[in-house]
């Protein structure tokens, strides 16, 4: 059984007040064509707004469309992993739209590239209750990340073992400002914008824009690189645990804290939709 986690956030399910653009891209046009349909039965308040097969495909729809999601399978119509390798461009272009990466099966490395690349979620397509999925696209939607318990610890094993670009030997943390320090600190507590934005008395566009700037100077992509980094930086001999804020993040707090949702793939491929 894996549990799967809405993670660095704790918030009850909420109606969004109105739909969520969603762009599909899979390796087939078919494939499209039927997670349209089943999304439109769902009564969701998704409205997939454009689908494409291939890397310069997606490129187009982002240049078009206003999009909130963007579901992207790591193989498309170019080639195996054609997707996944598209991910930075796409991440580096529009940062703030999230980005689900599917998968046919899992395979650790490749779940590692993705969110190295900046993906806010990793989902299988052996997954056959695709109210998981419904889940999955509302979580990244509202500034979540979506792993499973094991997932998690795989990142985290990865950045102990990454000598690339330690945190000992960069600024890291202290070439963040206080206001963008105690931003950082929140979100890797687990708190989604709205709720780092009443904490520290800012609206939500403020603490993206905090973000914003806290991605570019730690060199990072997305929530999770940023809560890992956090974690990373607490475990550095010698670290400030607060700057004036009173923030004290731990690693096992933060495992203790994930909400839970509970996902059984089969062991059979069933459906691609």
């Amino acid at each position: 059984m894996s549990q799967h986690h809405s993670v660095f956030s704790q918030e009850p399910e909420q109606v969004c007040r109105s739909q969520i653009r969603v762009l599909v891209a899979l390796d087939t046009p078919m494939d499209c064509q039927l997670l349209e349909t089943a999304a439109k039965r769902s009564r969701q308040r998704f409205d997939i707004v454009t689908c494409a097969v291939s890397r310069h495909g997606i490129l187009d729809c982002f240049s078009r469309k206003d999009i909130d999601v963007a579901l992207i399978n790591a193989d498309l119509l170019d080639g195996p992993l054609a997707g996944l390798d598209a991910l930075p461009e796409i991440r580096t272009t529009y940062l703030r739209t999230p980005v689900v990466m599917l998968f046919d099966s899992w395979h650790d490395e490749l779940i590692l590239q993705a969110f190295r690349a900046g993906a806010n979620g990793v989902f299988c397509r052996m997954e056959t209750e695709l109210g998981m999925l419904w889940k999955c696209i509302k979580a990244v939607h509202q500034g979540q990340i979506w792993a499973n318990s094991r997932q998690l610890q795989l990142l985290l094993n990865a950045l102990r073992r990454d000598t690339v670009n330690p945190v000992a030997s960069s600024p890291g943390m202290k070439s963040l400002a206080l206001r963008e320090f105690q931003v950082a600190n929140l979100v890797a507590e687990g708190m989604p914008n709205r709720e780092v934005a009443l904490k520290l008395g800012l609206t939500e566009h403020t603490v993206s824009n905090y973000l914003f700037r806290i991605y570019n100077k730690l060199g990072i992509s997305s929530r999770v690189e940023l809560a890992l980094y956090v974690m990373k930086d607490r475990e550095r001999p010698g670290a400030p645990s607060d700057r004036g804020n009173g923030f004290r993040l731990e690693i096992e707090t933060a495992r203790q804290t994930m909400p839970r949702a509970i996902q059984e793939p089969p062991k059979a491929k069933a459906a691609r939709c």
